[in-house]
């Protein structure tokens, strides 16, 4: 599970906590996103994910804090054997261009390295710019689908990892 940070940077009241996927500010944060995605492309995934995939230690569910305020979101869960699947990756508006996605995608990575996982999946809109430039910068590549989906709104992307430095130590 990824620990809770300080920030490093100009803003020192960022911190990144794990969450219940049931928790009032996941809940808020996932309705967002939800509302989002409606307005984007008409549709969208239900925001009611069983909370217990989320649950360490095969899953985790982080929430950033900027000032105490929930201002981005992603979780991780067992896809299969050696794969996680991230997923419900999400900042706020207000909260946009300043790295929270990928400090959360940073630590997601993290507690996938140590749950034993290999490589990760997740898929995003086709829309979505932002979300897509942020996994090719972070090393992801499209892949087939891995669920029955509109190839023209979703794209499928993965992610072999590496182990940590000094995980064989």
């Amino acid at each position: 599970m990824a620990p809770a940070r300080p920030s490093s940077d100009s803003n020192p009241r960022l911190v990144i906590q794990p969450r219940p996927y049931d928790h009032p500010d996941v809940r808020r944060l996932v309705d967002e996103l939800y509302l989002e995605q409606i307005g984007r492309y008409g549709f969208a995934d239900a925001p009611n994910e069983d909370p217990t995939e989320f649950a360490p230690p095969l899953g985790v569910f982080l929430v950033a804090y900027a000032d105490d305020i929930p201002c981005a979101c992603g979780g991780m869960r067992t896809y299969q054997p050696g794969i996680v699947e991230i997923k419900k990756m999400y900042v706020t508006p207000a909260h946009r261009g300043r790295g929270l996605g990928r400090r959360i995608l940073d630590d997601l990575e993290q507690a996938a390295r140590a749950a034993g996982a290999h490589r990760i999946i997740l898929e995003t809109g086709s829309r979505n710019t932002e979300a897509l430039g942020l996994y090719v910068r972070a090393g992801y590549r499209a892949i087939p689908a891995y669920r029955d989906r509109d190839a023209t709104i979703n794209r499928a992307l993965a992610k072999d990892l590496t182990p940590s430095p000094g995980a064989d130590e």
